[in-house]
């Protein structure tokens, strides 16, 4: 007869996916700090599509803790977080929820009750209102106090900019409006960038399968530095963005893909915007291959040229 085992409170068997996931882990055995194959691969089953760990979170708040910050949506591999999770973590300990929703507001459901978040944040400009606006949204825990005094209510110094503010509101309503007919087409688009790339050698794409922004597509060029890709594409015609978009001007190293453990250089974000077509996407991919293989071949020749200096020099 089966066993009927009804003890699970001492331990339980692997979960399928868990199960998947393991046999995968054995099978990879190559380190994941080199950067062959195989230490790539092994790489890949990190700390790789840049989600906050639930289960982490929660054991790092404490009692004392006031504050837990977090992100709807990364805004340079497109994860989404589970905010949903960390809000209930922070409230268990008594703390509040703080939401960067910047890369959310217009183009995801976002909203104070079902997200948990005791304050959330927007910038106006990242949802097709004007530079230089944003907004605060404090719901019924949170009581935040200015250190800037200037206004009748002691919330801030100086006037309002009313203008900018309209406008700013305009703009979130209309995306608000428009985002769930989008949706799909921009998930559409976003397949079809993902499907071209797998198409190009030692092309790694970024950020979680399925728990992504649809109009963010991350990924990394191997053997290609990522500022040079740009300036190839950029004299095509092609935006896009390569590195840390919060450092782009240092031209240092993203610290989101050093932490996902992801291969920093070579890295590049497409995000598409609202009224972006397939044709563009085509037209990416049909630029992108050849000025990869120009590229690599090129740094094939440099890294040539200085071994042999450094061998003469001998």
């Amino acid at each position: 007869m089966p066993e009927t085992y009804l003890d699970a409170a001492s331990t339980t068997p692997l979960h399928p996916r868990a199960r998947a996931a393991l046999l995968a882990a054995v099978d990879e055995f190559g380190d994941p700090s080199r950067l062959y194959a195989r230490g790539r691969g092994a790489r890949l089953l990190l700390n790789r599509s840049g989600r906050v760990d639930p289960a982490e979170l929660a054991a790092a708040v404490r009692d004392d803790t006031l504050l837990v910050c977090l992100q709807h949506a990364n805004h340079e591999v497109g994860t989404v977080q589970p905010v949903r999770e960390a809000a209930d973590a922070a409230h268990d300990h008594g703390a509040l929820l703080f939401v960067d929703a910047c890369q959310t507001v217009g183009r995801l459901p976002v909203g104070m009750a079902a997200l948990g978040a005791d304050l959330l944040a927007a910038s106006g400009h990242k949802c097709y209102g004007p530079p230089g606006t944003g907004f605060l949204v404090v719901g019924g825990r949170a009581s935040p106090r200015s250190v800037l005094l200037g206004d009748e209510r002691r919330r801030r110094a100086g006037v309002e900019s009313l203008p900018g503010v309209a406008a700013m509101a305009a703009a979130v309503a209309a995306r608000v409006a428009e985002a769930p007919a989008e949706h799909d087409r921009m998930a559409r688009l976003g397949q079809r960038l993902r499907d071209g790339l797998a198409a190009i050698p030692e092309v790694i794409v970024l950020g979680h399968p399925s728990e992504r922004l649809p109009q963010v597509v991350a990924f990394s060029v191997l053997y290609v530095e990522g500022e040079a890709l740009l300036l190839r594409l950029d004299a095509e015609g092609i935006a896009v963005r390569s590195g840390s978009s919060c450092a782009a001007d240092a031209q240092e190293p993203s610290h989101v893909l050093a932490a996902m453990g992801a291969i920093t250089h070579g890295s590049v974000r497409v995000s598409f915007l609202r009224d972006a077509t397939g044709a563009e996407v085509d037209r990416l991919l049909a630029v992108l291959p050849a000025a990869v293989a120009e590229l690599r071949e090129m740094a094939d020749l440099d890294s040539q040229a200085l071994d042999r200096v450094t061998w003469e020099g001998r």
